[in-house]
């Protein structure tokens, strides 16, 4: 009958906080980004983006978040009800963060300043130092620098039941400030952020 008091029992309990989920098993991969950004890349000397990327950049992923999302809506008052209503009208996407850990050679930090780069630099493949009088902004083509997936893959210890999340055409949108200090030394990270057009969640359970 509604309203009546469940009766639980401490096996219940048991029972349910033995099976949450754990923050920290959790993967994350890139797919292979485009030739006309790894060209870039090439051009100014980093040679491995495309391996680094797929094989080293998840392991220095120190924390991820799962992703966000909501409705943008609309309100209606004149319903002739005296309520107002909301209906949803658009799905909205919120930026996701990784934060990495930044090797010895830099190679992950330049790889994503070079992405960056790439998407609002006029340059022609080489780079634009501090000497170029001619530098311009020219944006490129979305299809030219998003990455075509992007993804984190959440499982437990078991590796029974998995949650993969695939982000289509993700690109980074900000690399925050990484500050230095003289004090005790502490590993380095960078914190970039991704905005993407739409994910997709995949439930797999062996």
């Amino acid at each position: 009958m509604a309203g009546l008091v469940q009766r639980i029992t401490m096996q219940d309990v048991k029972e349910k906080l033995g099976k949450l989920s754990i923050t920290n098993q959790y993967q994350v991969h890139f797919s292979i980004l485009k030739k006309t950004i790894t060209d870039y890349l090439e051009a100014i000397g980093i040679d491995n983006a495309k391996e680094f990327l797929s094989r080293d950049a998840g392991i220095l992923c120190s924390d991820a978040s799962l992703p966000a999302s909501a409705f943008a809506t609309a309100e209606v008052k004149d319903n002739f009800i005296g309520i107002p209503q909301e209906f949803a009208h658009t799905r909205l996407y919120t930026d996701i963060d990784f934060t990495f850990y930044v090797d010895q050679d830099y190679t992950l930090l330049r790889i994503f300043e070079g992405w960056m780069d790439y998407i609002a630099s006029g340059a022609d493949g080489d780079g634009v130092g501090l000497g170029d009088r001619g530098f311009y902004r020219r944006f490129k083509y979305p299809d030219d620098y998003k990455c075509d997936t992007m993804s984190i893959t959440k499982f437990e210890k078991n590796i029974e039941s998995t949650l993969l999340y695939e982000f289509v055409n993700a690109f980074p949108k900000s690399i925050s400030s990484m500050p230095v200090t003289y004090g005790t030394a502490e590993l380095l990270k960078i914190t970039v952020s991704f905005n993407y057009d739409r994910y997709v969640v995949t439930r797999n359970k062996n």
